[in-house]
């Protein structure tokens, strides 16, 4: 495959570069829900269009990464489905929404993945499980009250893409999330407890309703998922596998994740 992009996600699709040589995957542009500006969303809608149009001269099959977070899915009051119509509720869920739309009506062959909340190996500190960390290391932690996220470790998605790719699965849009969305107060618990560090919480006001993102369509496409222990707590080993090594002291860079990996038979006895 071509990865366009050599950020988080693009590095963690390496593995399986070599493969799937029909098929062009943008992993670059906003993968920030905060702080995006009109200049940011114009520049990933520019790429996407150039990439498109390429892919519909060639025929090569174009998968682009949108987002089942609370911005794409959080008025939704059933399972968050892939078929039901979405009513976005940030500046970023409905500039994903329309790159969507804006990849349909391209002529590309597609396939969207709505993606729950990568955890991955040199995550970008700005994303919300180093800030959660630093966070925890000092002691004090801000939590959105009724925040929560599906947490989903990124090479456990790079499996899942593999197998979509292989059966040539194009034309759709499928959620890519674990299917249990994780209150971020658990998550604090769990962070704070493996590290050994009591915290203050302090709670900020907000208007964030949980949503549970439906995986009914990506277990039909992808049986082996049901393989990849996917339950209420999974994301626990997600955290663990992801907690920093020993040997990263707390005054150093304290925002990266490391990767801690596991065989598939470990996994099982998690």
């Amino acid at each position: 495959m071509e990865i366009v992009g050599n950020g988080f996600l693009a590095r963690g699709l390496r593995p399986i570069a070599a493969r799937h040589e029909d098929t062009v995957v943008v992993a670059a542009g906003v993968s920030w829900a905060s702080g995006t500006s009109a200049a940011d969303f114009a520049r990933e809608a520019a790429l996407l269009r150039r990439v498109a149009d390429d892919c519909a001269a060639t025929g090569r099959r174009l998968l682009f990464f949108s987002t089942s977070s609370t911005g794409m899915y959080g008025l939704a009051k059933a399972p968050a489905r892939e078929d039901a119509p979405v009513t976005p509720c940030t500046p970023y869920g409905r500039h994903k929404l329309s790159l969507e739309e804006q990849l349909k009506a391209s002529g590309a062959p597609y396939l969207i993945l709505r993606l729950g909340h990568l955890v991955g190996p040199d995550q970008p500190p700005h994303q919300l499980l180093p800030v959660l960390l630093r966070q925890v290391r000092e002691g004090v932690v801000r939590i959105h009250r009724n925040a929560a996220r599906d947490l989903l470790a990124v090479d456990d998605a790079v499996t899942v893409i593999d197998r979509l790719l292989a059966r040539g699965v194009c034309g759709e849009t499928v959620n890519l999330a674990s299917g249990h969305a994780v209150p971020v107060e658990r998550i604090v618990d769990h962070l704070a407890r493996r590290l050994g560090t009591a915290v203050r919480r302090e709670y900020q006001e907000s208007r964030a309703a949980q949503h549970v993102i439906s995986v009914e369509k990506l277990y039909a496409l992808v049986p082996e998922v049901a393989g990849l222990g996917f339950g209420p707590g999974y994301y626990r080993r997600v955290l663990d596998e992801f907690l920093p090594d020993d040997s990263i002291p707390a005054q150093g860079d304290p925002g990266t994740l490391r990767y801690r990996p596991t065989t598939p038979a470990q996994r099982s006895q998690q």
